[in-house]
């Protein structure tokens, strides 16, 4: 199974280790790369988790179960979301410009106020999720499934 494969079952990730992950990540941030590590989330269950407000940009959440998640306002610039499963996910003012969410559901994610400027969306499912007021200028949106759709024509850049 790769890490898109939409049957692979997601390795729970306690929080002592969720809680490590971030802070070598901010770590990683902080130096600009010269210490700490790059968040990998790669294939992890994330459901339900909270980023509120949390930095990660440039994090790996390839192929990582991430339903109903919190990521409002979170920085997910330059992440690599391809094959995540985001259905439901809260992103209100998420910033995800430059981010690879090719392959990506975000059925019934809550996008508002999403910053995807520059995103790849390729393949992505973005049916029933709601882009109100989103700045989608750039955004590469080939072959994503955007039945249902919400506000895509009052999105920036539309």
């Amino acid at each position: 199974m790769t890490s898109t494969d939409p049957t692979a079952i997601p390795a729970k990730l306690d929080d002592d280790e969720f809680q490590t992950i971030l802070e070598r990540h901010m770590t990683w941030l902080l130096s600009s790369g010269k210490s700490g590590g790059r968040a990998d989330f790669r294939n992890r269950d994330l459901d339900g988790r909270h980023f509120h407000g949390f930095t990660l940009q440039g994090a790996d959440f390839r192929g990582a179960r991430l339903r109903g998640v919190e990521l409002i306002r979170a920085e997910l610039s330059d992440a690599d979301l391809t094959g995540a499963d985001l259905t439901g996910a809260f992103m209100h003012r998420t910033i995800l410009s430059r981010a690879k969410l090719r392959g990506a559901r975000l059925g019934g994610a809550e996008l508002n106020h999403a910053d995807l400027r520059g995103a790849d969306l390729t393949d992505a499912d973005l049916s029933a999720a709601d882009l109100h007021r989103a700045a989608i200028d750039g955004a590469d949106f080939t072959g994503a499934r955007l039945d249902g759709t919400l506000g895509l024509d009052g999105a920036v850049g539309a």
